[in-house]
């Protein structure tokens, strides 16, 4: 009688405390998805993408209660259900960066042609802005996108140098600050212009074919520390299908489990320091 009273006493309790604190979780959860959508929302906007923030909040919301039902009709752990709703939960953002990466990358290929077009045109008589119209008529977006937004503001009043800086500080594309220093400079101390942008597209070109000669030799370095980086997780994961029980001894006995939190420490240090030394900025 003495521990159904207690069952009970203590499902009253659970049931209280959902009761009240459900609504404050559904709030600051519904505030931080509301929050992240704004911030998702801008940087769509910069990219020419119009996306109706309902949707991103409907988004953000689903994600992670989608992997979780999926983690859950696969495997009803519990872990593995969390660990999946925190992948829900981090999978918009990661898509977003991806897609930002994909964009600066294609603009950052098309630099040299549009540098060209630009040359081309002050070399036929055309003034500045005159050159970007001709930019935006002929190349394909990202650029024409960015530059025609130049172009935009131009007539709504926005100087072509507050403009410049603005396309600088929103791409932050190293080889479109070397265009934009160019126009700058050019423009406040004078010269040719043709002839500064018939190098620039020269340098970028050149800077460009270093940057894939050294992505190319780094290659095998950076498929090695991939592979070492791996190669440890799906060892254990093979232990484990053949004999369940072969990390039992460090599991149950407290300086096994301390060695184990070092490994798995050295093993995040020795993935990250494989990853920063794989890359070379030139």
């Amino acid at each position: 009688m003495l521990e159904l009273l207690i069952i009970l006493l203590i499902s009253g309790a659970i049931i209280l405390l959902a009761t009240q604190a459900g609504p404050l979780v559904v709030g600051a959860f519904n505030h931080l998805q509301q929050k992240k959508a704004v911030v998702t929302e801008k940087r769509l906007d910069t990219m020419f993408i119009q996306v109706n923030k309902n949707k991103i909040v409907l988004f953000y919301s689903i994600t992670p209660f989608f992997f979780g039902i999926v983690a859950f009709m696969f495997n009803g752990n519990f872990i593995i259900i969390f660990l999946a709703m925190a992948a829900g939960l981090a999978l918009p953002a990661l898509v977003i960066k991806k897609i930002e990466a994909q964009r600066k990358n294609k603009l950052q290929l098309q630099l040299v042609d549009g540098v060209m077009i630009l040359s081309s045109s002050l070399k036929g008589g055309l003034s500045l802005i005159q050159a970007i119209e001709v930019l935006v008529e002929e190349m394909p977006a990202p650029i024409s996108q960015e530059f025609g937004l130049i172009l935009r503001e131009n007539k709504m009043g926005v100087s072509l140098d507050e403009s410049l800086r603005q396309l600088c500080d929103r791409m932050k594309i190293e080889e479109l600050g070397f265009l934009v220093s160019s126009l700058l400079v050019a423009r406040e101390a004078g010269g040719d212009l043709t002839k500064v942008l018939s190098r620039l597209a020269t340098t970028i070109r050149d800077n460009s074919k270093l940057k894939e000669k050294v992505k190319t030799l780094t290659l095998q370095g950076r498929m090695q520390g991939m592979i070492m980086s791996v190669l440890p997780i799906l060892f254990i994961g093979w232990v484990i299908t053949f004999n369940r029980a072969h990390f039992d001894f460090m599991l149950n006995s407290e300086t096994g489990r301390f060695l184990l939190i070092i490994a798995a420490v050295l093993q995040v240090v020795g993935m990250i320091l494989i990853h920063r030394f794989s890359i070379i900025k030139i």
